[in-house]
Formats: structure tokens, sequence, C-alpha cells
């Protein structure tokens, strides 16, 4: 079975779990009550959710390989690029479910802002950080490319490492 499927395979069995244990694990609260027109949107976004958490866990399985190879020998960076795509894919099943459980209680919405839309924002900033400097590294191959063409063997010059 290829990578792909068997990606696939983990993000629908993760993400339906994840779909009908949301509201097991994470109670609903009492005070939130949609009408019959706003229920489907909300189970929408729900299966939305799981289904990018099942992804987030077969992206955990997989990725890591593919991850490395992108950092060209940077395992911190790879690491932390890693983890911050994880992050960005499994992070909304439990945001959103703790906001259907939490409700009303100003501490814990203050609480879930921080945990979830901080880190969604400095992941981001640690994915630009990360595509600039592999667009950096990209580039000063190429350009050692341009300065030593292949067909002079008696070129050795090496690309330079920002």
């Amino acid at each position: 079975m290829k990578i792909r499927s068997k990606m696939l395979l983990i993000t629908l069995i993760v993400g339906i779990a994840a779909f009908f244990l949301g509201p097991v694990i994470w109670t609903p609260s009492p005070d939130i009550r949609p009408t019959p027109s706003q229920l489907p949107y909300l189970i929408g976004m729900s299966a939305i959710e799981a289904l990018a958490f099942g992804f987030g866990i077969a992206f955990i399985i997989y990725g890591w390989p593919l991850v490395k190879q992108m950092a060209k020998g940077s395992k911190k960076g790879a690491g932390i690029m890693y983890v911050s795509l994880a992050w960005l894919l499994i992070s909304w099943w439990p945001h959103d479910n703790l906001h259907i459980h939490n409700a009303l209680d100003i501490g814990g919405l203050i609480a879930i802002e921080y945990a979830f839309h901080a880190t969604l924002i400095g992941v981001g900033l640690v994915l630009v950080y990360s595509f600039f400097t592999i667009f950096k590294q990209a580039s000063a191959r190429v350009e050692a490319q341009e300065e030593c063409p292949a067909n002079q063997p008696d070129c050795h010059l090496t690309p330079a490492h920002p």
C-alpha cells in the first residue's frame, strides 16, 4: 500500500473516531443551544476539524522523513517545522471542542485563546522563517550551479551556505 493510501486510511479512521468522540470527551455546555438551521454548519465544521486531526495524525506517522529531507540536514529546523505542521493540523479538533465544552466561562475562554491562537500564530511565524531559510538555500545552490555549469568539469565552486 502506498503512503498516500495509508495516510488517507489513517485520516478517515482517526477523523471519524474523533468526530464521534469529541462530544464524549468534551461534553457540550448546556448553555449552547444552536437552532436547527445552525446545526448543520456546526456539524460540518466539526467534521472538517476531525478530518484535519486525522490527517495530522497521519502526517505525524509519515511526514518526518519528508520534512527532514526538505530541511537539508538541519535537524533542529526539521524538528521545529515538523511539530509546527503537526500542530496546525491537529489543534483545531481540541480547540473547537473546548469552546463547545467551556461555553460562557470567560477565564476558560482566555486560556483556550492563548493556548491555541497564540501557538498557531507562533507556528505560522516558524513556518514562514523555515520557508525563507529553505528558499535562500535553494537560491544559493542555483546560483552556484549557474557559476559552475556541469559542462565545465574543472570548475570546483561549492554552493554558498547561508
